[in-house]
């Protein structure tokens, strides 16, 4: 037996004889949703019956279920599978139906989510590990530790709702036969995971500190609070002290943010519930307050930005930003946040959900305010960071985001000093996020697959300088870990003159990357353009490729290219080159190359300062890809030698339109016809020649 085990059960045996007039659970609720939501619900089904609509929606479903044989199988599939799906879609009938008997007070409620429960009882101890283990920690009804994890999350909250209903024998039999097990499990047996700061480690203490709390024991919800070692050096605290910067910004990005706060926030209000004398939601400047609505300023559209790891589908619908959206307004009362709540067209079966409901009934609402802004990256706000152009107008709603974040950890990819643009409600210069399918069995198990590797994570899979063919820190985690973006400058002081700019000397050796990036809105535009200066630091010969993963259909360059039509063949051999096809190549423009595209009703065209001596490549993703895994997107890239200090400087202009249905087009050609960095008297000015408006200079401060 291994020592944290001894340590572990001597706990357990210390918790009987010392709480042993509370061995046994009470039949009191703990966790988040109390007399008080029943309350808010009933008065809310009284006064507004249309807004309960989602209740009665989950009374056909749990009822659809109990209508059918209990379904509890033996884990056998990995995600996507049958028992994998089996398994999710009990743990949300236990905490549904849990829900459901708090309201309503039925008991045919309570009785379904028990006779699971006790199913769960039943096999648990015996249970081996899963026989489809991940390459992370297995789990036991699940593949990987994390879904049990979050099984518990919610299957603890299911319990709690129905403790009342329990005699205090059965309720003792849950807590010997599984939750104690259970709990072993995830922080004795998984002991690397609950202490590691990590999304992993934030599921399994929140459910082990939840079931601490609902069940009555104390050490539990230390552990939680602590770490296994209760002395600090994991647990709760030392997550919110280390994975969130000081603007409440998620180190491995907004998909990871979003999937980590539903455990973050219902942790914390089970803390807040038991032990309000922590305050845990004031706790450093309110950290998970602000994490919330970082998480919403880090969306277009109500989708997430799809940077590191990513899945483009996710987006602020999600269960996770439904309980966030409502604990959040629970604590603040601010009415931009039931926007969000309606966005979201629902509201999480919990106290802050039933308050969030009546306060959209009476009136409250305020449109959320998505404003121009940076949040900072590292615990400490010193790890760069990520700055958020808006132009929001009535008719119109346009993002440039400038990413200089550090790594991200193991989700992060190679993609320093890389930038997206949203603008009609579309994706424009993309991101591919992340090469997965998620919880489909047939590609590959629901895994991420090999070309998350071998092409999502790689530089030239986004729209940042590519060095020698090769991915920046040359693909070696631990070494871009280590690394990050020094902040030069963030300024939207000037509504029509927004600027960041940041450094990194790290990415190749010997060489510094300088990128500022300018949201510039100008009479002389139809649209705000964006401004795109990247400097290069170096003393010998490189190449460099600047790769624009463009959205939409080819529609102008300015140059010829040669198109490859008979054959094609793979830009090249390794660090994600493998995965283009090279469709067209030829000669830059001498001055200024030229590019125009159209997406839905809009033209888009990126302008670049070229010689006649620097190559454009046309590729679209799908070669060496056998499983066609990838989707077939298509992107320009900007090739130059250079045997010392380079410089790219570029714009993006959004203009005209095309109406397909009165084949009417308006404006398809842009403006700038000349682009020029000039150094005058010390000072930086970008020089921008238009047909329409003369000559225009804008000077890029220090």
């Amino acid at each position: 037996m291994s020592l944290k085990k001894s340590i572990f059960l001597i706990l357990m045996l210390f918790s009987t004889v010392c709480f042993a007039q509370q061995s046994t659970p009470s039949g009191e609720s703990k966790l988040l949703l109390t007399s008080q939501g029943v309350e808010d619900y009933r008065l809310l089904a009284e006064k507004n019956p249309d807004a309960v609509k989602q209740v009665e929606a989950m009374k056909a479903k749990v009822e659809a279920e109990m209508a059918e044989p209990l379904n509890v199988p033996i884990p056998k599939d990995a995600g996507g599978g049958f028992t994998h799906e089996q398994h999710k879609a009990n743990q949300l009938s236990i905490f549904q139906s849990g829900v459901l008997y708090k309201l309503t007070g039925e008991e045919k409620y309570a009785a379904h989510s028990k006779a699971l429960l006790n199913a769960y009882a039943k096999m648990y101890k015996t249970l081996p590990l899963h026989p489809e283990k991940k390459e992370q920690t297995p789990g036991k009804l699940f593949w990987q530790s994390l879904n049990d994890a979050v099984w518990l999350v919610y299957s603890v909250q299911g319990f709690d709702a129905i403790k009342s209903y329990l005699t205090p024998e059965e309720r003792a039999y849950l807590k010997t036969e599984l939750f104690e097990p259970y709990v072993n499990f995830l922080a004795v047996d998984g002991e690397e995971t609950f202490n590691k700061i990590h999304n992993h480690g934030t599921w399994a203490l929140a459910a082990v500190g939840m079931t601490g709390y609902s069940l009555e024991v104390n050490e539990w919800v230390q552990m939680s609070l602590k770490g296994t070692a209760t002395d600090g050096s994991g647990g709760f605290m030392a997550q919110l002290d280390q994975l969130f910067s000081p603007d409440g910004y998620y180190t491995e990005g907004p998909y990871y943010q979003r999937y980590a706060l539903l455990p973050f926030v219902v942790f914390a209000q089970a803390i807040s519930n038991n032990n309000p004398d922590l305050d845990i939601f004031k706790y450093r400047d309110s950290i998970l307050i602000k994490a919330i609505y970082t998480a919403i300023d880090l969306t277009y559209a109500g989708h997430f930005f799809p940077i590191n790891d990513a899945l483009k589908e996710k987006n602020l619908q999600t269960s996770e930003m439904l309980f966030g959206a409502d604990i959040a307004y629970s604590i603040t009362k601010d009415p931009m946040l039931l926007s969000i709540a309606q966005y979201q067209e629902g509201f999480a079966p919990i106290d802050a959900g039933f308050e969030v409901a009546n306060a959209i009934g009476k009136g409250l609402t305020k449109p959320f305010e998505f404003k121009s802004l940076r949040v900072r990256d590292g615990n400490q706000g010193e790890e760069g960071g990520m700055a958020i152009f808006r132009s929001e107008t009535p008719s119109n709603s346009a993002a440039l985001i400038y990413k200089y974040t550090a790594q991200g950890m193991g989700h992060g990819h190679y993609d320093k000093l890389t930038w997206l643009y949203y603008d009609n409600g579309e994706e424009i210069i993309r991101d591919y996020g992340a090469a997965r399918f998620l919880n489909i069995e047939a590609k590959y198990g629901g895994h991420y697959l090999a070309e998350n590797n071998t092409w999502a994570k790689q530089s030239i899979a986004h729209n940042t300088i590519v060095m020698d063919e090769k991915s920046h820190f040359d693909g070696v985690y631990k070494v871009a870990n280590a690394a990050y973006p020094t902040e030069l400058i963030f300024d939207v002081s000037n509504p029509n003159f927004q600027v960041a700019s940041a450094e990194i000397a790290e990415v190749y050796a010997g060489v510094k990357f300088i990128r500022t990036m300018v949201y510039l809105q100008d009479e002389a535009f139809e649209y705000p353009v964006v401004l795109d200066l990247f400097e290069i630091e170096s003393t010998t010969a490189h190449q460099y490729d600047l790769p624009i993963h463009f959205n939409g259909q080819f529609i102008y360059l300015n140059t010829p290219l040669q198109a490859h039509t008979a054959q094609l063949s793979p830009l090249g051999k390794e660090n994600g080159y493998e995965h283009l096809w090279n469709l067209a190549e030829g000669k830059a423009h001498e001055s200024l190359s030229q590019f125009t595209w159209l997406l839905k009703d809009r033209f888009y065209t990126w302008s670049t300062k070229t010689s006649s001596d620097d190559q454009l490549i046309v590729t679209e993703l799908g070669a060496n890809d056998p499983d066609f895994n990838l989707r077939n997107e298509r992107a320009l890239i900007l090739r130059a030698n250079s045997e010392g200090n380079h410089y790219f400087l570029s714009a993006l202009e959004t203009h005209g339109s095309f109406d397909s249905k009165n084949e009417i087009t308006m404006n398809a050609s842009n403006q700038i016809t000349r682009l020029e960095l000039i150094i005058r008297d010390g000072k930086r000015i970008i020089s921008v020649s238009t047909k329409d408006a003369g000559t225009k200079e804008f000077e890029l401060k220090k």
